[in-house]
């Protein structure tokens, strides 16, 4: 599974992690795997004469896959990532950051090559348990001739299971902030003003700003050192039952679409 795809999961069930003083953003919330609205722009991976390129991640990169541990810079949550080939259809992937273990996953491809299925463990943003998945991404573009199975284009189509630990949240709000907690250890404490305040749990993002745009409705704003990667925009039903959301990937230039119910 591809690091672009563990921050779209985290974006989706992770990041909106909005509240107001109004009790209705108060509470646990809960994705809904099934309402979520994936990106329309493509992973797109190359593996092919002993190099693995990821070419949909921020930044992009390209390392030997050769089995042993290859430098990668510019990534907040690894340094070094595995690639093994398991077989003509199958990749294995290992991350570490200061040689500990970030993530697992196990990458492969139908006998038709029309769809690539992954399962993953990531535990680059818990404190607790880690988060373990699995899903498939359909194919939308051919892989260069020669090039391993893995190849080519592929859009994201199903989450087919996500751990609880990654699926729900807690909102707690005074007048004037918010409190966000998770099961995993993301967390901060913010002014309803759009002030910057610490994110923490996170490696990957260092600051949230959160204000309100409307009765029902706030956006939240992520930066890491200083620059807007993840801008979200939140809105609850009338009844106060369901939390929909709008996540503006701005460091892969994507959008997905959520929906969370109150628990």
């Amino acid at each position: 599974m591809s690091k672009r795809t563990l921050l779209l999961l985290t974006a989706v069930f992770l990041m909106p992690e909005l509240a107001t003083a109004q009790s209705v953003f108060d509470g646990t919330w809960k994705a809904d795997l099934n309402a979520t609205k994936f990106p329309d722009k493509p992973d797109e991976y190359v593996l092919k004469d002993g190099m693995y390129s990821c070419k949909s991640c921020a930044p992009p990169y390209t390392v030997k896959a050769d089995g042993t541990d290859q430098k990668v810079a510019g990534h907040p949550d690894f340094d070094t990532t595995n690639i093994k080939i398991v077989d003509e259809k199958t990749i294995e992937e290992t991350t570490k950051k200061n040689g500990k273990v970030m993530s697992t996953s196990k990458t492969w491809v139908s006998a038709d090559g029309k769809t690539m299925m992954f399962e993953f463990s990531d535990s680059s943003a818990s404190n607790a348990a880690p988060v373990i998945g699995k899903g498939s991404e359909t194919r939308v573009g051919a892989a260069p001739a020669g090039a391993h199975a893995i190849s080519g284009s592929w859009k994201m189509a199903k989450m087919e299971s996500l751990s609880d630990n990654a699926m729900s949240l807690t909102y707690k709000t005074t007048a004037d902030s918010i409190t966000m907690t998770t099961p995993t250890g993301q967390g901060y404490t913010a002014k309803l003003d759009g002030t910057e305040a610490p994110y923490l749990g996170d490696p990957g993002t260092t600051s949230v700003s959160v204000k309100k745009t409307g009765p029902n409705s706030l956006e939240e704003t992520d930066k890491r050192d200083g620059k807007v990667i993840t801008v979200v925009k939140i809105t609850v039903s009338a009844d106060g039952k369901t939390m929909k959301f709008v996540v503006d990937d701005k460091l892969h230039g994507t959008q997905s679409e959520g929906v969370a119910t109150k628990q």
